[in-house]
């Protein structure tokens, strides 16, 4: 199956990993493969489809830019425990929207060939302006807003 100008199917694997805390054994999960989908599936692993959205362009620009661009394995947790990977996104946003709704999330360092598809899909369709949402009734360089005792100034 070959990737689109949107979409890369890739295959997911992970592997659990129990650790010896003291007396306690704690239980770990890491990504064990992700492979494209033009290779063989391996053994247990999900078919998932990487795919890029116009509207998340800035998010991947900040994503790429970075000296340690990520990928954000999406996961599922079974009733037994067991993590089924099912979604991969390029948008860190995605990945803090799923952690705040104790969904669990795996990254993995964003291989080169990602970043050049991604970076040809960002140029492809237009840049974006990445802007920070400032508070605009704070202005800290000038010591004004409402967090600041205008009384002092007046003793």
């Amino acid at each position: 199956m070959q990737h689109t100008e949107s979409q890369w199917p890739m295959y997911v694997s992970l592997k659990k990993i129990e650790k010896q805390v003291g007396r306690w054994t704690s239980v770990q999960w890491e990504v064990d493969q992700m492979l494209p989908a033009t290779h063989a599936a391996p053994e247990g692993a999900n078919l998932i489809l990487l795919e890029l959205h116009k509207d998340e362009r800035g998010s991947y620009r900040i994503n790429i830019d970075m000296d340690n661009a990520m990928l954000y394995i999406v996961c599922d947790e079974t009733e037994d425990g067991e993590w089924k990977p099912v979604a991969i996104s390029a948008d860190q946003n995605v990945a803090a929207g799923c952690l705040e709704a104790d969904t669990p999330v795996l990254n993995i360092p964003m291989p080169k060939a990602i970043a050049c598809w991604i970076e040809a899909f960002i140029t492809r369709h237009g840049e974006v302006e990445i802007c920070a949402h400032r508070r605009k009734h704070v202005n800290r360089r000038k010591n004004e807003g409402p967090s600041t005792d205008h009384t002092a100034e007046r003793l």
